[in-house]
């Protein structure tokens, strides 16, 4: 089994970034990607909102650049599925699909989202030359432009008076009556109130339509069943987010499919974490995938740091020591910080404190389920629990 400091699932914007940053670190850093580098970016035409990038940088050109850098600095990328988890020891065991092994001492899952494909005609085929799934990404493309909207929900809507600052006109396709919408009330309002914002009720899209470019899109009329042809020069499609997540199980706790992390991108599992589209936030570009995936690598570097220094304090500290085990959320096990330094000095041993939360695999080897807790240590053993 081979053995890295940090293990990133996902070669996207995120997970490259993350390799940049741990492997800047110094840490052993191995970048998992089941497919090629670039993640979701790498299919975008144009990208003009990617800082630095005035005169405007593809996607595929941008995110190979992220990989040299990560290359540049150390990481190794290896094509590789994930599709096990478990625990081992103080870090954690991963498979692949094609029968590899890996041991980890922090993992950083990057895995992504994919836009809900509908699966009708032109739609793949178009995709990039006209077809699009973000607003932030490609509106500008549109300048004056007519451009069709399929989908009534917060991100459709919202997405829609986005573009509508760019595009002439914006012909929204909504299956349901005149005035039903998905999204919030307040989106709603302020969409009909748009003066470019035209509206389709009761319709369904059934094609793209173009060869080299969209040139308009096939529609149908559910109550009439009548079939027509919206001519535009684009269609953005919001029919859903899927976070690529199905081959975590219940590894780390999740909303919807999106993995659930906090400020530290830090998942419910002690250096785990998690960054980009596949995490509950409220924005999913290039920008914040790539800061997530700094974030995590900066914590994963921290996390494996104070594991380290523990291992030398607890070396220093020779045959026998105290472990207090305490974490922030119980006021209780932090007012006993000076009445347990006494205990400490008053025995003449030397004291380590560790969250719990961070330092998981000590408090279960020393058998510690509640906090505070303050056990003897000898030869790395637990000799006995001692009174608070």
């Amino acid at each position: 089994m081979e053995s890295c400091d940090v293990l990133i699932v996902g070669a996207g914007s995120a997970g490259l970034a993350a390799g940049i940053y741990s492997a800047r670190a110094r840490r052993s850093t191995l970048i998992l990607e089941r497919s090629r580098p670039g993640g979701q970016a790498a299919t975008t035409e144009k990208m003009e909102n990617y800082p630095g990038f005035p005169e405007v940088i593809g996607g595929r050109e941008l995110t190979e650049r992220f990989r040299k850098h990560a290359e540049a600095m150390g990481a190794r990328i290896e094509r590789g599925e994930a599709v096990s988890f478990a625990e081992d020891g103080d870090g954690y065991a991963v498979g692949t699909k094609e029968g590899g092994s890996y041991r980890a001492r922090a993992i950083i899952l990057a895995p992504g989202c994919e836009p809900r494909r509908l699966g009708i005609p032109g739609e793949k085929e178009l995709t990039g030359s006209g077809v699009s799934y973000c607003a932030t990404c490609d509106a500008e493309l549109y300048e004056d432009a007519r451009v069709v909207v399929v989908g009534s929900g917060d991100t459709a809507i919202e997405e829609a008076g986005f573009i509508s600052r760019f595009a002439a006109e914006v012909v929204m396709i909504v299956v349901h009556d005149e005035g039903t919408l998905d999204c919030n009330r307040t989106q709603a309002v302020a969409a009909f109130d748009n003066p470019k914002l035209r509206w389709m009720w009761n319709r369904s899209i059934l094609a793209v339509e173009g060869s080299n470019a969209v040139t308009g899109v096939r529609v149908r009329n559910l109550r009439t069943g009548a079939e027509e042809t919206v001519v535009c020069d684009g269609v953005f499609l919001f029919v859903g987010t899927v976070p690529q997540t199905t081959f975590l199980g219940d590894f780390v706790t999740q909303e919807n499919g999106f993995i659930v992390t906090d400020e530290k991108m830090e998942t419910s599992r002690p250096r785990v974490f998690a960054a980009g589209d596949a995490r509950v936030k409220v924005l999913r570009q290039v920008v914040t995938a790539a800061s997530d995936g700094a974030i995590a690598a900066f914590h994963a570097d921290k996390a494996l740091t104070e594991i380290d220094e523990y291992a030398r304090a607890v070396a220093r500290a020779g045959r026998a020591l105290l472990l207090y085990f305490y974490t922030p959320p119980v006021q209780k096990s932090l007012d006993l910080f000076p009445a347990v330094e006494k205990r400490a000095e008053a025995l003449g041993l030397p004291l380590i404190k560790l969250d719990t939360f961070r330092y998981r695999g000590v408090a279960a080897r020393c058998g510690v389920t509640e906090v505070p807790t303050l056990v003897r240590m000898e030869d790395g053993e637990k000799k006995e629990r001692l009174t608070l």
